[in-house]
C-alpha cells in the first residue's frame, strides 16, 4: 500500500539530510515515508554527511551586524558552526559576510524570510545544505535580529566574535554615527541588559531582588532585620544594579567621569538611544 508523500514530508527530509528536492522525494516513496529508512537510502546515494550531522549542535561561528546604506535600519546574524577550525576559515567568514549583505539588500523582516530569500539564483537555506554537503558540518544561521530608527550603527569586534547593533534617534550625521560606534563599543564590552530600568523585564527585576534578600538573609549583619526593612535595603541595591546593568546609566567607558547618558547629551542635548542588540560567539 502506497502512502502519500506531501510537500511537507520532503521539506524535511530535506534540511536534515542537504539532498535535492527529487532526491528526498524518491528516498520517501521509495521507503513508504520512513524517514530513517529514507535517511540511510540517501546515505547510501552520498547524502552521508549532511545526514550524519543532521542531529549536532553548531556552538561555535562567527556574529555579523550590518546597516543599509541609509543607516535606517540594521541586521545582526549568527552564523554558526560545530568547530573553531571552520569558523576561523576565511570562506566561512565570506559566507556570513555574504548572508548579512544579503540581509540588508532585501530588507529582510526576520529569520524565516530571510531563509527564503533568493542568494545567487538559490535560497539562502539552500546555501546553508550545500555549504553543510561541501565542508562535512554542520551550519546555521540560528539568529537574526534587526532594528529601525533615524540612525542605526553597526560594530563589529575583531574576529566577528561579538557583533552589535545601537539604534538612535537622532538622523544619521558624522557626530551622530560616531557616536553610536562608541556607544556599540561601549555595549560589546560592557554586555548591558536593557537601555535603561524602564526597559528591564519585570520578571528580571523580581528574580534580582530576591536574589539580593537571600544573600542578606545569610548575613549575620542583617540578622533581627523584617522582611519590609529587607524589601527596602533591597529596592536601593537594585538601584546600583541599574547603574551596573543599563546601559545608559553606566559609566562611559572612554570616559568614566561620565555616563553613557551624559556622554550622548554632550553630542546633541536630545541624542538617546532606543534599543539595541547584541549577539556574541562564547
Amino acid at each position: 500500500m502506497s502512502i502519500t508523500i506531501t510537500a511537507a514530508d520532503v521539506n524535511k527530509l530535506r534540511q536534515q539530510t542537504g539532498a535535492g528536492i527529487m532526491d528526498c522525494r524518491a528516498a520517501l516513496q521509495e521507503t513508504n515515508g520512513d524517514f530513517e529508512a529514507a535517511i540511510d537510502f540517501l546515505r547510501k546515494k552520498g547524502q552521508k554527511v549532511a545526514a550524519k550531522r543532521s542531529d549536532r549542535d553548531a556552538k561555535e561561528g562567527v556574529v555579523v551586524a550590518k546597516t543599509s546604506n541609509d543607516g535606517k535600519y540594521g541586521i545582526v546574524l549568527n552564523l554558526t558552526s560545530e568547530t573553531d577550525f571552520v569558523a576561523k576559515n576565511e570562506d566561512f567568514v565570506n559566507l556570513a559576510l555574504s548572508f548579512s549583505q544579503t540581509a540588508v539588500d532585501n530588507n529582510v523582516p526576520d529569520l524565516e524570510t530571510f531563509k527564503s530569500t533568493q542568494m545567487n539564483g538559490i535560497s539562502v537555506q539552500d546555501k546553508i545544505m550545500e555549504t553543510v554537503s561541501k565542508i562535512g558540518e554542520k551550519i546555521d544561521i540560528t539568529s537574526l535580529d534587526r532594528l529601525n530608527s533615524e540612525c542605526v550603527v553597526a560594530y563589529n569586534h575583531a574576529g566577528y566574535r561579538v557583533a552589535v547593533l545601537v539604534a538612535l534617534n537622532q538622523p544619521m550625521g558624522d557626530a551622530i554615527v560616531q557616536a553610536g560606534k562608541d556607544v556599540a563599543m561601549q555595549i560589546a564590552a560592557m554586555n548591558p541588559i536593557a537601555v535603561d530600568p524602564a526597559a528591564v523585564p519585570a520578571a528580571t527585576i523580581d528574580r534580582e531582588k530576591a536574589i539580593i534578600i537571600e544573600q542578606m538573609k545569610a548575613d549575620p549583619k542583617m540578622t533581627g532585620k523584617t522582611e519590609d526593612m529587607l524589601s527596602k535595603i533591597a529596592d536601593g541595591k537594585i538601584n546600583a544594579y541599574f547603574k551596573e546593568n543599563t546601559l545608559l546609566a553606566q559609566p562611559f567607558v572612554k570616559d568614566g567621569s561620565k555616563t553613557v547618558a551624559e556622554y550622548l547629551k554632550s553630542i546633541n542635548n536630545d541624542l538617546t538611544v532606543t534599543a539595541f542588540s547584541r549577539l556574541n560567539i562564547g
